[in-house]
């Protein structure tokens, strides 16, 4: 089972953005040397819990200090964006990281203030053109346009034959439809909706179609909060990060800041801190935590119900050294292989 980790820049208590950023980096070079398949970083505008606004930043960053982890968006926002300026903009990583980088397409709403600053066009209503959107970017990577049509006939970087791999992320059932008749891949977010997240999988990959966009099967990734401690006591501590900070955002909106473990526990209400953080009664949880032993039996069971190809690990854990430590625990679970540190990175 190939692991991987989608990293949010998290700003640990009492620390600033910059730190975050430094960990974020840090984060990637352990995640190489411990066996991990890929690292991608989210984007997250005006957040202050969250120091990874934009991701191709950190690609590229990432990129000079590795050598061999798959690095990637998770996800580029396209209801925000030009099709023709993502699709060079991941081409050009690619030619700086031949056969190493992902382009994530994803949508979301971040509240108005950031969806009109981030709009294309303020003089009209923005436009629900996801699937056009997703479709003109991998036509780029791919000249992939009919013949007749404006943009035909013009390659990216037409020197560098690599393509990043593309990925359709989504937390909603409608996402498999469109990966899967696109042919392309397809992550699903099990820490925003784990009760939609098996059938979804496993919908994308019945359905799943070549359209010549570098896949002839089907490739899925399961996305799941994981929080690994020494011990089950232990994960199920460190998890409070990760409940607190949801129970923050319930209270406060937008501007809540990730408690440490210790805060979180205090904050939480007696049902929140009963929350499963194992499948019970059939249903998946939003946080899988614990020991090594209870984490791997949970998520191999929801590989086996989705038949996902490989997991994505997302935390919330506050403390840098912690969710190094979680990423390690896991890592050695799971038998990973660890990697050597290449002489080339720096």
């Amino acid at each position: 089972m190939k692991l991987s980790i989608v990293d949010l820049g998290t700003v640990a208590p009492g620390t600033t953005q910059t730190e975050a950023l430094a960990d974020s980096l840090e984060v990637t070079r352990h995640a190489e040397a411990t066996g991990f398949h890929r690292v991608w970083f989210a984007e997250h505008h005006l957040s202050r819990s969250g120091a990874s606004h934009h991701p191709e930043l950190l690609i590229a960053a990432a990129a000079m200090q590795t050598s061999s982890i798959r690095l990637g968006s998770g996800a580029v926002l396209m209801n925000h964006y030009s099709p023709f300026k993502v699709a060079e903009m991941f081409k050009q990583l690619e030619a700086m990281a031949p056969g190493r980088v992902d382009l994530g397409m994803g949508r979301a709403t971040a509240g108005p203030v950031i969806d009109l600053a981030l709009q294309r066009d303020r003089g009209n209503p923005a436009q629900a053109d996801h699937q056009q959107q997703v479709l003109e970017t991998l036509a780029w990577l791919y000249e992939a346009f009919p013949d007749g049509h404006p943009f035909a006939g013009n390659r990216l970087m037409d020197s560098v034959p690599e393509v990043p791999q593309t990925w359709l992320l989504g937390s909603s059932p409608s996402g498999s439809d469109l990966a899967a008749g696109l042919g392309i891949g397809y992550t699903f977010a099990g820490f925003i909706n784990p009760r939609s997240a098996g059938a979804a999988l496993r919908h994308y990959r019945e359905t799943f179609r070549p359209q010549g966009f570098g896949l002839e099967s089907p490739r899925g990734i399961l996305a799941v909060n994981v929080t690994v401690g020494e011990t089950r006591a232990d994960g199920e501590h460190l998890v409070n990060s990760a409940k607190g900070f949801y129970a923050r955002l319930g209270r406060t909106g937008g501007n809540a800041l990730i408690p440490s473990a210790d805060e979180g526990a205090r904050e939480l209400t007696t049902s929140q801190q009963a929350e499963p953080v194992t499948i019970a009664g059939g249903q998946w949880p939003r946080f899988v935590a614990g020991g090594p032993a209870d984490v791997r039996d949970t998520l191999e069971q929801m590989v086996l119900e989705s038949g996902a190809d490989e997991l994505m690990i997302q935390n919330l854990i506050a403390d840098p050294a912690d969710r190094r430590r979680s990423h390690e625990l896991l890592a050695n679970a799971f038998g990973l292989t660890p990697r050597r540190p290449s002489p080339t990175a720096t």
